[in-house]
Parts: C-alpha cells; structure tokens; sequence
C-alpha cells in the first residue's frame, strides 16, 4: 500500500475538515471532488473571478448525495479578510489554491495580481493564525525558479523572477515562512510545475497551453506555438497535485513542515513533442488533423525555456509518488476535453 493510500484510508475512518479556497477552479475542484469521494466535509471558496460554477456543477454530478451533502459553498473574495476568516472557522486543514495565475496577465496588470496573490495570501495566513487550523497547504509555483538556469529545479536553489506572478508566488513562500517562526502557523507550499487535466479552462488570453491546443485542433482553428517549439515544461497530470495535497496537509513527518516541494514528474516535455501527442490521441475522432500543423511565432515575454522538476525531496520527506505520466494524464483527461470543449461542425468532424 502506498503513502497515499494509507492517507486516503485513515481519512475515511476518521473524517476531517477542510477548506479548499478557489474551489471553482481547475485544481481546486478536484481537490473538492477527491475530498467529497473519501466522505470529507468540505468548504469552498471562491469569488468565481477565474473559476466557474460549472466545475462544482460537475463535481456534485460526479459525486453521491450524501458527499455533496458535506460540501459547503461560500462565494466570496480572498482579499476580504473577513471572508476569510468566517470560512476558516473549525476548519482542520486549508488547501489554498486561489489566486490569479498567468505570467502574461500579471505583466498586463500587477496591481490585480498583487492583490488576490498577496493580500489575499496575507489575509488566508492570517485567518489560519487566528482560527488555529491544523496546517496551511498552499499553492506555490514553478515561476518562483525565475532566470536560474540549472535543471532540473532543485527547491533551495531559485533565480530572480521573471514577472510579477512570480513576485507575488515567492513572496507567499517568504509569508508562510514568518508566520511559521512569528506564529507558529504549520505550512506546506507546493511548487506545481504546468499541471494539466479535467476542468481546465481552454478559454481567454491566459489558458494553459495543453486545453488551449486541445481545443483548437478540435474546432480546426490554428495551434499557435510560441517560439521554436523547443521550449520544454514539466507537465504533470492534475491527480499528481491532489495527491501532493492531501500527502502534505496530513504528514506526520516533523521534519516535512516548514517547508516548500516540487510537484511534478521529473521529466521534460517539449512543445514539439505534446502537439505530437495531442494530434495523435485527436486523429481518431477529428479526421481532419491527418494533415494539420502547427503555427510558430515569437517566444512570450516572461517565460523560461526549459523547466524541469527534481522532485526526490518530495518523495522523502511526503512519500510522493507520481501515478500519472504525460501521456497516462492526456489518455484520462481526454474524454472530458472533447466532451466539453466547444464542439466543431460534423464536416469539421468526420
């Protein structure tokens, strides 16, 4: 039996509390839905500015009655500290995955990043303090590496940042540090490297790049690459983060608190190589890719050529152990891409 079956075990036998914040998001609603299925009583919070109502709609079509009976959802903002506080209270432990992501909207706008990435960070750590939860789990970021350029990414070694989103994520890294030796508040951050999967929004400027092609090749719409294609990313099946999640919320390891790990594969993946991999999982259902290619353009300001995760701290001191490669994710990721993006006409079909 592995670690984290172990985990998901003891969890069933004596349930928890947990507060997931950006449940409406990509991660953050399969954190809910992971929770719901091990009979956890669940709070959600989110202001829905990047998530979406649908994600918990299909959470709780995924779920029994009885699981979406524990699940209590509260719309409301991070950068209210008394929002923040009110969902807090007799929690046992806190997932904190919201925040606004993306590089690009970060350069656009770095008084909105600052704001729900650091204030609202702050106001999290602070309801946490206050409410005596068990542990602050939260979500930290590969950006954090910035311009160093050692692979793989080892956890004490990181460059200067590259944007703002990359401030703000290392400054929540410097907070849960503090709060730790000023107020005694456990922390675990985890440093996700481009995760990928169910529920992840293909739409608007700052999609991820793997829902984003998916849905392109699907609509027979170009497949814009961003430089040579040569750029590589650590891409890691969303499964992998929640169970990253649940490893570092309920550790009894004292010396794994404290402290910040890669959550990844370990391997790197080039642009070149996942448009190779989509177009052939798509072929099958979408004839018309036979004979479709990418576009290339100019490299994205912002953004680091190679990135990969060494993830052997993560397996000390947590017992993580990826269940996913690239390809096994993209295999169980695919049905819910084509059974949700936008759909194509049948001429675009067949």
């Amino acid at each position: 039996m592995t670690a984290f079956e172990r985990v998901k075990a003891q969890l069933q036998v004596a349930p928890k509390t947990w507060l997931v914040t950006g449940a409406g998001g990509f991660i953050g609603s399969n954190l809910v839905e992971t929770l719901l299925r091990l009979d956890q009583r669940v709070v959600g919070l989110d202001n829905f500015s990047t998530g979406k109502k649908q994600n918990l709609e299909q959470v709780r079509r995924l779920v029994r009655t009885k699981q979406w009976a524990r699940f209590n959802f509260v719309e409301g903002d991070i950068r209210e500290l008394e929002a923040c506080q009110r969902v807090s209270r007799g929690v046992d432990y806190v997932l904190h995955q919201a925040a606004l992501g993306s590089v690009p909207r970060s350069i656009e706008d770095p008084l909105l990043t600052n704001a729900s990435n650091i204030t609202g960070f702050l106001n999290m750590l602070v309801a946490a303090r206050n409410e005596k939860v068990r542990r602050f789990v939260y979500a930290a970021s590969s950006s954090t590496y910035g311009d160093h350029p050692g692979l793989p990414k080892v956890e004490d070694i990181i460059g200067r940042p590259l944007s703002p989103y990359a401030v703000t994520k290392y400054v929540n890294e410097l907070y849960a540090d503090v709060f730790a030796r000023c107020y005694g508040v456990e922390s675990i951050g985890l440093r996700y490297f481009n995760v990928f999967g169910p529920r992840q929004d293909p739409d608007g400027a700052y999609a991820a790049v793997i829902p984003r092609w998916i849905d392109a090749m699907i609509k027979n719409a170009p497949t814009y690459v961003n430089g040579d294609g040569e750029t590589s990313r650590d891409f890691c099946f969303v499964a992998n983060a929640v169970q990253a999640n649940l490893l570092a919320a309920t550790t009894e390891n004292p010396g794994a608190t404290g402290q910040v790990y890669n959550v990844a594969l370990g391997a790197r993946t080039t642009l070149n190589e996942l448009f190779a991999m989509l177009r052939e999982r798509l072929i099958p259902a979408f004839s018309h890719l036979k004979d479709y290619r990418p576009v290339y353009q100019d490299f994205r300001p912002g953004d680091v050529r190679h990135s990969q995760a060494d993830i052997a701290k993560a397996r000390r001191l947590l017992a993580y152990e990826a269940t996913h490669t690239v390809e096994q994710g993209l295999d169980e990721a695919l049905d819910w891409y084509k059974q949700n993006l936008a759909t194509t006409t049948s001429s675009q079909r067949h």
